[in-house]
């Protein structure tokens, strides 16, 4: 990945576009990449999902479209959004509940939860490796847990205990945000019991209080907080230990204005979605801004009030059609957005034949 040295336009244009005074790349009629060609280009917009006429834009897609129902919303609202096992899942806090893209089988289907498992307020999704669905439900204050077949089996959390947000999962303890106390809560995956809290109010730790936690991530051994009231991301290790912050307020390289969604690639690369700013910024393992993408507007690749972010390599093969013939996808980059016309975008991560990336590799 290219540093700021390496792309001086495009550190200009960060600049230029954190202000809100840029347009972002030239879009034309052809494949859009960040950064723009003729720099060595790191990541393309792939689709964007918004309705069922927008998945029947050919390939792969085409059969999406349900006869009458070809103009029908995708999703209403979404927040939370992740990819597995070939399908992608979107939460829809108007739904309320979340919808499900089967890639392999395309097709469709929304979840609602039935009796006992109905959403009223769904914001995030987690997904482990037995494929349990972790759905943060705002008006219920649970995180309610649907199987493999998307039907419900359990709910955690009692009255009064959290207003869950988010959900990351390490072995057998599940980390939920919670935006009432301004906390984290660590429990037990199987029987629910709290084994400890972190980022309390009354920790002495400095730094280490966050302020409506709203995302969190999982990389290796560490803990990544979105401290949305704080306007910045906060890193724990898993026994609750207080690393560091990264990121302040303000309108500059770096900095934040409402961070929420937080994704890490196997390099440790972190990427940040900005509700305000309505990009990603992307940090190296260092905290050093290497370069942002997606930004307001209403182009196919413009992201609305985004507000999560998933990276995946498992599922690749779906999308490696819709990138430029040239460009090899390693892994790609799936975005929520509240509003505009484009709910869910896919961008891959990857390299374009015939450019030279060994100062970036390194």
């Amino acid at each position: 990945m290219k540093t700021m040295k390496v792309f001086p336009l495009l550190v200009l244009s960060i600049i230029l576009s954190v202000s809100g005074c840029a347009t972002g790349p030239d879009r034309g009629s052809g494949p859009v990449f960040y950064p723009p060609l003729p720099n060595s280009p790191r990541i393309q917009h792939l689709r964007s999902f918004s309705s069922i006429k927008d998945l029947g834009g050919g390939g792969a897609f085409a059969e999406f479209i349900l006869g009458k129902e070809s103009n029908e919303a995708l999703i209403n609202k979404p927040y939370g959004v992740a990819i597995h096992d070939g399908k992608i899942f979107a939460v829809d806090t108007r739904g309320p509940g979340y919808v499900v893209l089967d890639l392999k089988k395309r097709e469709r289907t929304f979840v609602s939860g039935g009796s006992s498992g109905r959403m009223k307020k769904p914001i995030n999704i987690t997904i482990d490796n037995t494929s349990n669905k972790y759905i943060t439900d705002t008006g219920r204050n649970q995180v309610l847990v649907f199987d493999k077949k998307d039907r419900f089996v359990r709910a955690y959390g009692i009255k009064g205990q959290f207003k869950p947000s988010d959900v990351a999962i390490h072995g057998n303890r599940l980390y939920v945000s919670d935006l009432k106390h301004h906390l984290v809560h660590v429990l037990d995956k199987r029987s629910g019991k709290t084994l400890f809290k972190l980022a309390k109010p009354d920790m002495k730790q400095k730094g280490g209080v966050v302020q409506f936690p709203t995302n969190l991530a999982i990389y290796k051994d560490k803990l990544f907080i979105s401290d949305t009231g704080n306007f910045k991301v906060v890193k724990y290790t898993l026994d609750g230990k207080y690393l560091q912050s990264l990121g302040e307020v303000g309108s500059t390289l770096g900095k934040f204005a409402r961070p929420k969604g937080i994704a890490l690639d196997r390099k440790g690369n972190m990427y940040v979605v900005d509700s305000a700013f309505e990009n990603v910024q992307v940090f190296n393992d260092k905290g050093k801004l290497l370069l942002f993408f997606g930004g307001p507007g209403g182009s196919p690749d413009n992201i609305n009030l985004p507000t999560d972010i998933y990276i995946d390599y498992a599922n690749v093969k779906y999308f490696q059609q819709y990138a430029d013939p040239d460009f090899k996808l390693e892994y790609v980059i799936l975005i929520a957005s509240q509003f505009g016309a484009n709910k869910l975008n896919v961008y891959g991560f990857g390299k374009m034949k015939g450019y030279d990336y060994s100062k970036s590799d390194n």
